[in-house]
């Protein structure tokens, strides 16, 4: 099978699973608080439900750039099957948990286990797709996050049926058994490029550990790369987060509405974009080799109105029409992120190069997410999402102005 001309579309049937697993079950956390805490008393503090939300960010992002890394110097295959199998361990784990502590603890684990996924898959796949298919098949990878995150929204649900302890337990028994699907079906790409080895004065070969980052920071196109993707992490923080409240807020409706509404929103017109950008893309490219440049600049464009109108507006077509527009738009931005730095960043290194973006991104949401809880206190988070459209404003301008790629596959 791995032979097969299909082959490439089969890594990313595969690892559309395991992104859905990863988002899947790093979300129940944040719906099933209220079943939680009738058993753990510490989670009915905010603070304390705030401190397991946060601590899996910080190490989340702490951990990216050194994923990548690893991902650039290990086997991609048991690197995205050991992390799955740790993950769903940790979720079946959290099923047995009876403190905060023991909570606390997993999933900090979880951050670690799950910072490993995102820079090998996302390289592995654009190992196997050429620049015909790469910025689709990236598009239908991250559908796959969306989707679970959509799915762990549903936690709660699950949980007033059976209980959290059993949700937490099947949840992390379909990762296990998919881990072991992986073990059979995923395969490394046969001509991977890996990072060159050194001598050391033992004479011995080591990995240049630190020529990664040096050769990574010394490319100014990764700089802006960085710059737009951080800038863009704002807005989609922001709206993760914060939607659902700029929505009640707005439209002056019940947060059991507004939720709902803000979610399927964000999640069916993103679909369309990272599907819809993807397919651009790749065509574009064909004939412009800015091609890729452009089409996550439209999409990056579509997000400035959008803001705008979600910032401002207060009639249920502007605001619902918004976040339509800001999802097609993001997803569109999506799909183009590791095409366009595989223009710029040799193949030896993309992997660490996404997971610096990654931690960045990580750490832009979570001051975002700060900044506008403060925002929303003082009753100004409308006004908050439209002033990241000047932040989106400038980072296109740059994206526009520096990225020139001369290659769509930098070796």
């Amino acid at each position: 099978m791995k032979n097969s001309k299909f082959y490439p579309w089969i890594v990313v049937g595969l690892l559309w699973g395991v992104a859905l697993l990863n988002y899947m079950d790093r979300q129940m956390l944040s719906t099933m608080k209220d079943a939680m805490q009738i058993d753990i008393t510490e989670l009915q503090s905010a603070a304390n439900f705030g401190r397991l939300m946060g601590v899996f960010l910080w190490i989340y992002g702490i951990m990216s750039p050194i994923a990548g890394m690893v991902a650039d110097r290990i086997n991609r295959k048991w690197l995205i099957v050991g992390s799955l199998f740790v993950w769903s361990s940790v979720t079946y784990l959290m099923g047995i948990a009876d403190t905060f502590n023991e909570v606390f603890y997993l999933r900090a684990l979880m951050g670690v286990s799950e910072a490993l996924y995102i820079p090998a898959g996302l390289s592995l796949i654009a190992d196997y797709h050429s620049d015909k298919s790469r910025s689709l098949a990236i598009g239908i990878h991250m559908t796959g996050l969306y989707t679970g995150q959509a799915i762990g929204g549903f936690g709660a649900t699950v949980a007033a049926a059976f209980s959290w302890h059993t949700t937490f337990h099947w949840f992390g028994i379909i990762g296990i058994a998919y881990a072991v699907v992986l073990m059979v079906f995923l395969h490394e790409k046969k001509d991977r490029v890996v990072v060159e080895k050194i001598k050391s004065p033992s004479g011995k070969e080591k990995s240049n550990l630190l020529k990664g980052f040096s050769v990574i920071f010394s490319n100014i196109a990764f700089w802006v790369i960085l710059l737009y993707f951080a800038a863009s992490s704002l807005p989609g923080w922001a709206t993760k987060n914060w939607l659902p409240t700029l929505f009640s807020e707005n439209l002056d409706i019940p947060m059991a509405q507004a939720g709902p509404m803000s979610t399927i929103t964000i999640a069916l017109s993103s679909f369309i974009g990272v599907l819809l950008g993807g397919a651009l893309s790749d065509k574009w490219v064909q004939k412009n080799i800015k091609g890729r440049v452009y089409t996550g600049a439209i999409g990056l464009g579509l997000t400035i109105p959008s803001l705008l109108l979600l910032g401002f507006g207060h009639s249920l077509f502007s605001v619902v029409g918004a976040g339509l527009l800001f999802g097609i738009g993001f997803g569109m931005f999506d799909a183009n992120n590791m095409p366009i730095l595989c223009q710029f960043v040799s193949a030896k290194h993309r992997a660490t190069a996404y997971g610096i973006m990654n931690m960045t991104g990580v750490f832009a949401g979570a001051a975002i997410t700060e900044v506008l809880g403060q925002w929303t206190d003082g009753g100004k988070l409308g006004l908050g999402f439209a002033m990241l459209a000047i932040i989106i404003a400038v980072a296109l301008l740059a994206q526009l102005t520096f990225l020139r790629p001369k290659t769509d596959n930098m070796e």
